[in-house]
């Protein structure tokens, strides 16, 4: 495994197992599913369609893809694969696979679809990472990935405020994974919450709240909350990088009819592979 954070995957692992999703309200994790999948397209796939979930985590998107799929390859380099084999004893159509993206055990050009959401901006190389997924699949056929955004569509003081952020994160996410997780905790309360509470009162009394930080998280469970805060804080590697950026990599790694979603969260793209010949290799 070359393409891969070992302490960042090690992280993953650890965050994955504390919050296996058991806790998540039902119509919340539909919710946030049909925002990440708002734009995949569906009504395109052929009937029992075969793909792959490149970073499953605990399987949370897995759990709601399978279903209305033929067999689903549940992909991850962690120890959370194990907590998505458990959310996932259900659905006997999900195949899983311990290994990293610059080893995927798919034969090339044979997946009717793919996905990685919130996950190739955790790995050195994002533009290969992306090219690894694209290989997989048939021309023609789609890959939805979700990429964190460097604030490009925000003004330049919520750049500033993340960039201190940032800081907080560089130093957390080097704590022992104890230490890590309960700092994690204590920003979730002392920050997250208010935070997304004031934006949902402002809301309520006409208040635009777009440029309200954190004010995603207002119709949100502090069990969301919570997750989230150890994913922010607790992870060494992460990258960010602008719409421009992200269309770039992804017609760099042979995506075509690339579309980006109009609304959070930034950055969420489909593209579709173009053909054998397209990919950069």
């Amino acid at each position: 495994m070359k393409n891969v954070d070992v302490k960042t995957v090690c992280g993953f692992g650890d965050e994955w197992e504390r919050f296996d999703q058991s806790s998540l309200p039902p119509e919340e994790h539909r919710r946030i599913f049909e925002m990440y999948f708002a734009i995949f397209p569906w009504g395109s796939l052929p009937p029992n369609a075969v793909g792959f979930d490149l970073g499953c985590g605990s399987g949370r998107w897995a759990k709601l893809v399978a279903p209305r799929v033929g067999h689903l390859h549940c992909i991850d380099p962690s120890v959370a694969l194990e907590v998505a084999k458990r959310n996932l004893v259900d659905n006997n159509n999900c195949e899983f696979h311990l290994t990293s993206v610059d080893s995927i055990p798919l034969p090339d050009a044979s997946m009717d679809f793919g996905y990685s959401l919130g996950v190739l901006h955790h790995v050195p190389d994002t533009q290969s990472a992306i090219v690894s997924c694209v290989n997989k699949l048939k021309p023609g056929a789609p890959f939805l990935v979700y990429l964190y955004y460097a604030f490009d569509n925000r003004p330049m003081w919520f750049r500033a405020i993340w960039k201190l952020s940032d800081i907080l994160r560089y130093v957390i996410s080097r704590l022992p994974y104890g230490l890590r997780y309960w700092v994690s905790q204590i920003i979730a309360g002392v920050v997250y919450y208010p935070l997304a509470k004031l934006a949902l009162w402002l809301e309520k009394v006409g208040i635009d709240v777009k440029n309200v930080p954190l004010s995603p998280y207002r119709n949100c469970s502090f069990y969301t909350m919570r997750t989230d805060a150890l994913d922010r804080f607790g992870t060494r590697l992460e990258q960010r990088f602008t719409r421009k950026q992200i269309k770039k990599m992804m017609e760099r790694a042979g995506l075509e009819r690339i579309e980006f979603a109009p609304n959070l969260p930034y950055w969420s793209a489909v593209g579709y592979r173009a053909s054998m010949d397209g990919v950069t290799r």
